[in-house]
């Protein structure tokens, strides 16, 4: 009986051992940022890769609604100072699985929380990693011949357990990550 036990504890670390590699194969980061302005708003673009694993991707068909939450900073860079906070802005998406329709629901809370729906996986994922066109601030609140610097993170938390299940599947908390802050600096 302790043999078996023991084995099974065993076994068990080995898959969770294999499970966090698979899962932390690659490094989330942040690629194609644009920032730009219209003549009322200044805007910004981006898109997360390496954000998906295999793993990730049967949780949300098994029902497991994953959230992307982006943040983003607006700086007035002093010199000899401290850089003085012009706005910060947080955005999520979300996604859902309906098995029963075969459909994926990705919710963006910066278009006024849109709902779009698709059936294919990789347009879901791309909706899920991209920010487009996001505004960050009016215009008429920067002042020109100031250096401005924006900072962009991306952050992923999967796991919306039911009751204590968290407790108990504490290793589904491994895909949580986070990208490294990336800046961009600009003279407005």
């Amino acid at each position: 009986m302790k043999k078996t036990f023991i084995f099974l504890i065993l076994l068990l670390s080995l898959t969770l051992t294999g499970f966090v590699s698979s899962a932390r194969a690659d490094k989330a980061s942040l690629t194609d940022i644009v920032v730009t302005n219209t003549w009322d708003h200044l805007l910004i673009y981006f898109t997360v890769t390496d954000c998906f694993t295999e793993e990730m991707k049967k949780a949300i068909e098994n029902g497991i609604n994953t959230t992307f939450t982006f943040f983003i900073n607006l700086n007035e860079v002093q010199d000899f100072w401290w850089d003085k906070r012009v706005t910060t802005v947080e955005v999520s998406h979300d996604i859902n699985y309906d098995s029963l329709k075969k459909i994926y629901t990705v919710k963006l809370s910066e278009r006024d929380g849109e709902i779009i729906t698709v059936k294919d996986f990789e347009e879901a994922k791309k909706l899920m990693s991209e920010i487009v066109g996001l505004k960050v601030a009016e215009m008429k609140n920067l002042t020109k011949g100031t250096r401005y610097r924006v900072r962009m993170m991306a952050e992923l938390d999967t796991i919306e357990l039911p009751l204590y299940l968290h407790y108990v599947l504490f290793f589904l908390s491994l895909w949580d990550f986070e990208t490294e802050w990336y800046t961009v600096d600009f003279n407005y």
